[in-house]
């Protein structure tokens, strides 16, 4: 299976039009909640947003939120999940559609940068090293990865076909004279199944 734009697209406009309602009610990301309650807001990008709940939840902590997928439908969605929650909400989020396999943020820009359960086309450690380039000094990086094999039990997970960011991988890539590792380990999943996700949670020396 290639997990190429055309395939994400096609799942994105399939389970829109499929399961609009369970779409529409997913919560935002756990470790997301956990880790980034307790910044103060500013700027934040939210790079594979997806249908944007996570887009949302920034945006209701108080965050300026630039969300960035590659799925139109995916994206079409969630701008307008965004806009009937109201002008207050809408008016704070930039959609852009973009491929994070290319996409580069703007330099030192954001107090955030989120990257959630990103199949990556390319080198993880470039782009980890991507996306943590556009984090301010003093700024966040939260990236989040499926594992590829249950630690507990040696099964495949659903993601096994998939190349996410685990932590030996973004460890690599964030240079320690410039990065300090506040989270770097295996957590189990929240949601219903097996599965473990890597989460690695770096803050930019300023």
């Amino acid at each position: 299976m290639t997990y190429d734009r055309s395939y994400w697209e096609e799942l994105w406009a399939r389970t829109l039009r499929e399961h609009p309602d369970k779409v529409a009610q997913h919560p935002p990301n756990a470790h997301l909640v956990a880790e980034v309650a307790r910044l103060n807001p500013g700027r934040a990008l939210d790079a594979g947003c997806g249908h944007g709940a996570e887009t949302r939840w920034l945006v209701a902590q108080g965050w300026e939120v630039t969300a960035v997928d590659f799925s139109a439908s995916a994206l079409a969605h969630a701008m307008t999940t965004a806009e009937a929650l109201g002008p207050e909400i809408a008016e704070r989020i930039t959609w852009v559609e973009g491929d994070l396999a290319v996409w580069t943020p703007p330099p030192a820009h954001f107090d955030l940068v989120v990257c959630l359960y990103v199949h990556v086309a390319g080198s993880v450690g470039e782009m980890v090293r991507r996306m943590a380039s556009g984090v301010a000094p003093g700024g966040a990086l939260l990236m989040v990865g499926h594992c590829p094999v249950d630690p507990a039990t040696g099964a495949p997970t659903a993601a096994s076909g998939q190349v996410q960011v685990s932590v030996e991988s973004a460890v690599a890539a964030l240079d320690p004279g410039e990065w300090e590792l506040v989270v770097a380990g295996e957590r189990p999943r929240a949601v219903a199944g097996t599965g473990v996700d890597a989460v690695i949670l770096g803050r930019r020396r300023g």
